[in-house]
């Protein structure tokens, strides 16, 4: 039997911006879970298949849900198929989530959730039907983040030298920059001032709602940022001293060191820095779940 037909029906997705409100309304009803909780629901689920701890894990979620979903709206696509979309996402989570391995459920569901909005997106936009390869998947969902970014605001093509920066920062060919850009210029951007019907009544600015957190989702987070932080922190204390410092300027850094750099720091080739990266990494992910283990199973005792 599958996780979607051992939940119960979840609030109907919302299709007008009223709905939104009342829908959003009806899903703060849901309690959220401390790590306990949600530590022994998802072993409940994943050890004998229980349908009510799959629906508390679900329910308890759907605001992280509306909230992933609000960020795609720019696309012109309902909010009601995307937050209809994001659940099916948050429900394949719920169903492959392994407790053990330390994480909260928001952290993993997240993943999915964005992936199966992003899937429906990309359905669903005529000009980048074409666009399936994972490089213009990556470019359709940072493009406009990235030429804001460098106040690229030309009608036309960009500048080569913006269209190069882009292609850099993204990893990309500067080939699928400019393509994409034109897809995109193609599709065109309507006004949050234009009226909403040919009487003149109402602009489209009047229907959009406070992406603002919740409260409960600020603490939520909060805690979940502060929870993986201090794991983070103690389990670095696995590594030797030359290791937590390259895995640092590689990756926990907002401005991460290229191999080369590190090799003239410590001495050594790039490929040797590289396997201590990958070394240091794969310690901390081990120590990392062990200690979040230790913590649940006393937890639970």
């Amino acid at each position: 039997m599958s996780l979607e037909s051992n939940l119960p029906a979840a609030p109907s997705a919302p299709a007008t911006e009223a709905g939104l409100n009342r829908y959003l309304a009806e899903i703060r009803k849901f309690p959220v879970l401390t790590a306990e909780q949600e530590y022994m629901l998802a072993k409940r689920y994943s050890e004998h298949q229980d349908p009510d701890a799959a629906r508390q894990l679900v329910t308890s979620h759907l605001r992280l849900v509306a909230k992933i979903a609000m960020g795609y709206r720019g696309y012109g696509l309902p909010i009601s198929e995307l937050i209809s979309e994001g659940n099916i996402g948050l429900m394949q989570g719920v169903k492959k989530f392994e407790p053990d391995r330390g994480f909260r459920l928001a952290t993993y569901a997240m993943w999915w959730i964005k992936a199966s909005i992003q899937e429906y997106v990309l359905r669903s936009w005529s000009l980048v039907k074409m666009g399936t390869t994972a490089v213009q998947k990556k470019l359709f969902f940072n493009l406009r983040r990235m030429k804001k970014n460098i106040d690229a605001y030309e009608d036309g093509d960009l500048h080569p030298d913006d269209v190069k920066k882009i292609a850099t920062d993204l990893g990309v060919p500067e080939n699928e920059v400019v393509a994409m850009n034109r897809r995109m210029m193609m599709g065109g951007d309507a006004s949050l001032n234009v009226s909403i019907n040919d009487e003149g009544e109402g602009q489209w600015q009047d229907l959009l709602a406070d992406n603002g957190p919740l409260q409960d989702e600020t603490v939520a987070d909060a805690e979940e940022a502060q929870w993986r932080h201090a794991l983070l922190a103690e389990a670095m204390g696995s590594l030797n001293e030359r290791e937590a410092a390259i895995l640092f300027e590689r990756r926990l850094t907002d401005d991460p060191k290229t191999l080369e750099e590190l090799s003239q720091t410590y001495n050594v080739s790039r490929e040797r820095v590289r396997q201590i990266e990958v070394r240091a990494f794969e310690k901390l992910q081990k120590a990392m779940q062990k200690i979040a283990t230790d913590r649940m199973l006393i937890a639970a005792a």
